[in-house]
């Protein structure tokens, strides 16, 4: 049973709806108890679906989409008291921008306070239990120093600091829902695994879902069961992420995983170094076809028509010729 469903989804800017859209018919299922990673270069759109489906766009944006159920709540039509109690008890996102995301008003320890559980309102407890909550919270995302921190300010502690008050807030009430929007960013490798290990035991325990919003595709295929790749609002590829890891289908897919140490390392020695060329085209721009056509090294005739997206097994790509047939666009050229 699906937990989110998302069936073409778009969005486009309020001013800009002659424009290409910025996301562009998305469709993604989210099953209860599973980890899906979306992964895309920055630009490409993840954000902007996580924030759809919170229901936290802001006024410069238009969505249309066929529907975005929660856990069969009908989010698009939910009335805005509704949604906001979704998002305090059921739903919960880390933000990749923690430090606007964060009061500069209140102390961390407040903050920290207003998103404890409310099964047992914390001002029931006492001076000593309250400590030790907030304590256990910061300890379960690798902060040692937390005399310091809970008596700073936003804007006293640093930029990983402040990431990791972000997610105790966002996994204090272990939410069904997840969004994590770049949680390891800027963070040592060391932490970054701890902080990996932990939401995949919230995962295990609780079967708490969770929305992986990344652009290392490694990482996320460690740590997730599902991956779909988004680039320029789409998602041209989709499926179980040691398929994608091993056998990638869509070429961009294939150049992602190239980019990254480990497709470094199985570069033989002085080669040149892989490279997608170009970057990505802007909205008002769109190349005809399919849109990776111009930095694609495998383009044929074909490509300047969009590819629809095929179902292959359990599989989904965005292409006309898969990496896995090859040899046939080549026999097709010839």
């Amino acid at each position: 049973m699906s937990l989110l469903d998302i069936r073409n989804l778009s969005i486009y800017g309020r001013n800009d709806t002659d424009e290409a859209p910025l996301v562009d018919r998305i469709s993604l299922t989210l099953a209860d108890g599973e980890i899906l990673a979306l992964v895309g270069e920055s630009g490409s759109g993840k954000s902007l679906v996580a924030q759809a489906v919170l229901g936290m766009l802001s006024d410069e944006w238009v969505m249309n989409a066929e529907r975005i159920s929660f856990d069969n709540i009908d989010l698009l039509h939910i009335d805005h008291d509704s949604h906001r109690s979704l998002l305090g008890e059921d739903m919960a996102m880390i933000f990749q921008d923690p430090a606007a995301c964060l009061d500069p008003m209140m102390r961390v320890s407040e903050q920290l306070l207003e998103s404890m559980p409310k099964t047992t309102p914390w001002w029931q407890l006492g001076r000593r239990k309250q400590l030790q909550s907030l304590i256990s919270m910061l300890h379960q995302v690798g902060v040692r120093d937390h005399e310091r921190l809970l008596t700073a300010y936003p804007h006293e502690i640093s930029a990983g600091l402040a990431q990791k008050v972000m997610i105790a807030m966002a996994i204090a009430r272990r939410p069904r829902l997840l969004i994590a929007d770049e949680p390891t960013i800027g963070m040592e490798p060391s932490t970054q695994g701890q902080l990996l290990r932990l939401l995949s035991k919230l995962n295990q325990l609780h079967k708490m879902s969770i929305l992986l919003l990344s652009h290392d595709i490694n990482m996320a295929a460690r740590f997730a069961d599902r991956l779909a790749v988004i680039y320029c609002g789409q998602v041209v590829e989709a499926g179980p992420a040691d398929a994608i890891i091993n056998q990638p289908m869509h070429p961009y897919t294939e150049a992602l995983l190239a980019s990254t140490a480990a497709g470094l390392c199985r570069q033989p020695p002085k080669t040149p170094l892989p490279e997608l060329r170009g970057g990505m085209p802007r909205r008002d721009h769109l190349p005809i076809g399919c849109r990776l056509g111009p930095r694609c090294g495998y383009a044929r005739k074909a490509c300047v028509t969009m590819p629809e997206l095929t179902r292959s097994k359990v599989r989904d790509y965005r292409c006309h010729y898969p990496l896995n047939q090859r040899i046939d666009v080549d026999e097709e050229d010839a």
